[in-house]
């Protein structure tokens, strides 16, 4: 087992450091839409025609690639050989561009109607323009859902390089056109930078599809068996992965009627910001061990390799906790001197830093949610079980909806993101309990040391985090430089003293890290 961990630990440390480039790019775009348009009209109306088109296609079409197709793929590749498994990936690749093309006409015919269904607070301007830039960026659909085929290929075949690298594509082309071209063509052009981002994401895999012996071929062949067995899977899946774009819904139409003193429109893009942060840095490390871990599961499935599933499972969660509970305390402690590093500048001032420091605080609170549910939800998936992760989802929804009445009047944008937070906490834990009498195995009493041992450390570390900010923070540094000093010497303090805790408590992943450490440091000593 302790092998295994150090294969997950590597690979997925491989998987982080690409995937950090990518979303650190993702964070340098979102600070150039954030100094250039801050939490005005036309930020709100381009967050949210941005993520207008991503929810249709969450709600359709990513169950059926990571849920659906991925087992089936795979179950191919074992089975019926690469050549058959190619034929299925084309039927289905034709599936998805025809689908998303009707989906996308009837996006940009409806765009008004539509903007109304996801904000119908909006003031009739800020309206308006969501519209327009609605019809420009449904399109987004069409790409996101090649792209999103091409990645289920690319790592049933053990390929996550460029899968993992493909945001950085398009995040550099929106970066570049800031730089050079925001000032002559205005947040319109930034639509089509947009999606032109989009359409690289598909591009810039057909290189590593071609090495593998991929060829894309239109075949309409739709009553092939291996569709049937996607589409029978994937109804209940989808349905199951309808929660999180409903729950998207949910938030952005409550956020859409708080209407701040001043700035009217500012509750969408503060809620956006934040969470765009947030889905930054936890994602780095959650979608890094989910996308590695996802295949290898749904092969042990196929395989009917239920010990082994289950003790990947076990040793998944726990490398997993051992990186979010630090990163949970650590996020809540820094969320106002991390928002006023990466955002504060240009038009971006205190009371927008405020505001979604105090989103970002709480939608950190879920962060082990997040995390446990998106492993687990992988799980019953790689188990072609979509009605386990249904019912979390709905309880989700319930608990998300009755918080968003009860906090939003209280507690604005803080109280939207602490409704999210818990919801991801409580579906975790809807899907962790089927599991675990699934698999009894899956929580050993060496891990549930280790887990109390983890939070035990984790505390320890949010002590000598409060008291180093608040000491930085009495110095009155003052300026650009103290962010920067607040937020790396108190992270850096954190971190040691979490990885001295959990060593000196017998945590296997920090003895792990520090044999890693010291291979990578002699191996530079020798140089």
């Amino acid at each position: 087992m302790e092998q295994s961990g150090k294969n997950t630990v590597k690979a997925v440390g491989f998987m982080m450091m690409i995937t950090l480039v990518g979303k650190l790019l993702g964070l340098v775009r979102e600070q150039l839409l954030a100094a250039n348009y801050s939490i005005g009209a036309e930020a709100t109306a381009f967050m949210t025609a941005s993520r207008i088109p991503r929810t249709f296609f969450d709600a359709v079409f990513a169950s059926a690639i990571s849920a659906s197709f991925i087992p089936i793929f795979n179950e191919y590749l074992e089975k019926k050989g690469k050549e058959e498994a190619f034929r299925l990936s084309n039927i289905f690749v034709t599936a998805v561009g025809v689908i998303t093309c009707m989906m996308t006409v009837l996006g940009m015919v409806f765009a008004q109607p539509i903007t109304w269904l996801f904000a119908d607070g909006f003031l009739p301007e800020t309206a308006k323009t969501c519209a327009e830039f609605l019809r420009i960026l449904f399109p987004t659909v069409v790409f996101t859902g090649v792209a999103f085929s091409f990645v289920g290929i690319l790592q049933s075949l053990d390929e996550f390089t460029i899968p993992a690298a493909m945001s950085i594509v398009s995040n550099a082309i929106i970066i570049l056109y800031y730089l050079f071209f925001d000032k002559y063509f205005g947040i319109y052009g930034l639509t089509i930078a947009f999606l032109i981002g989009w359409a690289m994401q598909a591009a810039i895999q057909v290189p590593a599809l071609w090495k593998k012996g991929y060829r894309f071929r239109f075949d309409f062949h739709f009553q092939e068996e291996g569709m049937k067995k996607i589409g029978r899977l994937m109804l209940p899946i989808m349905v199951s992965t309808w929660i999180q774009p409903i729950n998207i819904v949910i938030n952005t139409k409550f956020a859409s009627h708080i209407h701040f003193e001043n700035y009217p429109d500012a509750a969408i893009p503060t809620i956006e910001y934040a969470n765009t942060l947030y889905t930054i840095i936890v994602g780095v490390f959650v979608l890094s061990i989910a996308n590695v871990i996802f295949p290898k599961m749904a092969r042990l499935t196929t395989n009917k390799a239920e010990e082994d599933l289950g003790e990947t499972v076990s040793v998944t969660i726990k490398a997993m906790l051992f990186l979010l509970l630090p990163m949970m305390f650590g996020l809540m402690i820094l969320s106002e001197p991390v928002v006023r590093l990466v955002y504060e500048r240009g038009d971006f001032g205190t009371f927008a830093t405020k505001t979604t420091a105090r989103a970002l605080f709480f939608f950190s609170l879920g962060m082990v949610g997040f995390g446990i549910q998106n492993i687990l939800s992988r799980v019953f998936y790689a188990k072609q079980d979509g009605k386990t992760p249904f019912y979390s989802g709905l309880i989700s929804i319930a608990v998300n909806i009755i918080l968003c009445f009860l906090l939003v009047e209280k507690m604005d944008v803080g109280g939207l993101a602490f409704a999210s937070a818990i919801s991801s906490v409580v579906s975790a834990v809807f899907l962790l309990i089927p599991l675990y009498f699934q698999h009894k195995t899956l929580f050993s009493k060496k891990m549930i040391k280790d887990l109390l041992k983890m939070i035990f450390s984790a505390g320890v570390m949010a002590i000598a985090a409060v008291i180093c900010k608040n000491g930085l923070l009495a110095m009155e540094i003052g300026g650009f430089l103290e962010n920067i000093i607040v937020v790396a010497v108190t992270a850096a303090v954190g971190g040691v003293v979490y990885m001295i805790c959990c060593y000196a408590l017998g945590v296997s992943e920090s003895k792990m890290v520090v044999e890693m450490g010291k291979g990578t440091f002699q191996k530079v000593f020798k140089k």
